[in-house]
């Protein structure tokens, strides 16, 4: 019970709103507005017209408590392990392949930086300290010749299929190669595919020590070309690693992710989360049917 004496709402049926708020990209107040309108949205989360349904404040909430309580994350996990006992490999499957995308901010920044860090460079210089606006947590990057405000989205997708196994969030400027061993420790494979940016010294040797083969595309270095063996790899390496920036190419499209619904890493990393279930119930049905 509630302090005011009115029945708590079942969580189940909550989270099942909050993954149509993302489906459809809904805010709260349209996602609370459309679960009194549409039956389709009762029928799914188990609501009924005479149900005390939740108004757009109690949506809110329940959506910081889950960032609050940590539960996103084992929430994609526990996702996966219904669609395995389906008969889908995903978090077991024998490759991992890894890589982020950009995703704007949603909140419009201050100030310009005239030289932000440019994609896929390591940037050694010490970041000042500047008001961004209401984002605190989103940065610029430089990628091609356009500049972008907002956060970097990391994820790892099995080699068979390309379901989504674990999501990582950080602010736009971070170096991909760096965030290597944070994503190893939400996947278990036995080789990973990543692009170039991940060919780095340090990375081979995180995952010869963790016993993983290594399908990281080559890089070639000033006065080093690439022989033809190694291009050769490159290209069949190419052709799994498609799969992690189709699911990122879905998730923007079909599901709207190229721009965040919130402020703050914590908040788009949930939100992220949350794509991520909707990506891997639409590949699912896919499969299946």
């Amino acid at each position: 019970m509630t302090r005011q004496g009115r029945p708590a709402y079942d969580c189940i049926m909550m989270f099942k709103l909050l993954l149509l708020g993302q489906w459809y990209s809904l805010s709260d107040r349209e996602l609370a507005s459309s679960l009194r309108l549409r039956i389709d949205f009762m029928y799914f989360t188990g609501f009924t017209p005479t149900s005390n349904l939740p108004d757009y404040s109690t949506v809110n909430k329940f959506r910081n408590l889950l960032i609050e309580k940590k539960k996103y994350k084992r929430l994609l996990k526990e996702f996966n392990k219904q669609l395995e006992a389906l008969g889908l490999s995903i978090n077991n499957a024998k490759g991992a392949i890894i890589d982020a995308t950009l995703v704007e901010s949603a909140g419009r920044p201050n100030k310009h930086i005239d030289n932000p860090v440019e994609d896929r460079k390591e940037d050694k210089t010490s970041i000042p300290n500047i008001s961004y606006g209401k984002d605190t947590d989103a940065r610029w990057i430089k990628k091609g010749s356009k500049s972008h405000y907002g956060y970097k989205v990391f994820a790892s997708v099995d080699d068979k299929h390309g379901f989504i196994q674990t999501i990582h969030t950080e602010s736009a400027e971070v170096y991909e190669a760096h965030r290597l061993e944070t994503m190893l420790e939400d996947i278990n494979c036995k080789q990973l595919l990543a692009d170039k940016a991940y060919d780095t010294a340090a990375n081979r040797e995180l995952l010869k020590a963790n016993k993983i083969n290594n399908r990281v595309l080559k890089k070639a270095v000033r006065n080093k070309p690439l022989t033809k063996r190694q291009k050769l790899r490159n290209i069949l390496i190419s052709k799994v690693r498609y799969k992690v920036e189709q699911c990122f190419g879905t998730m923007k499209r079909k599901f709207n992710f190229a721009r965040a619904s919130y402020f703050s890493t914590v908040k788009v990393n949930a939100q992220a989360l949350l794509k991520a279930i909707c990506f891997n119930a639409l590949k699912a049905v896919n499969l299946i049917a």
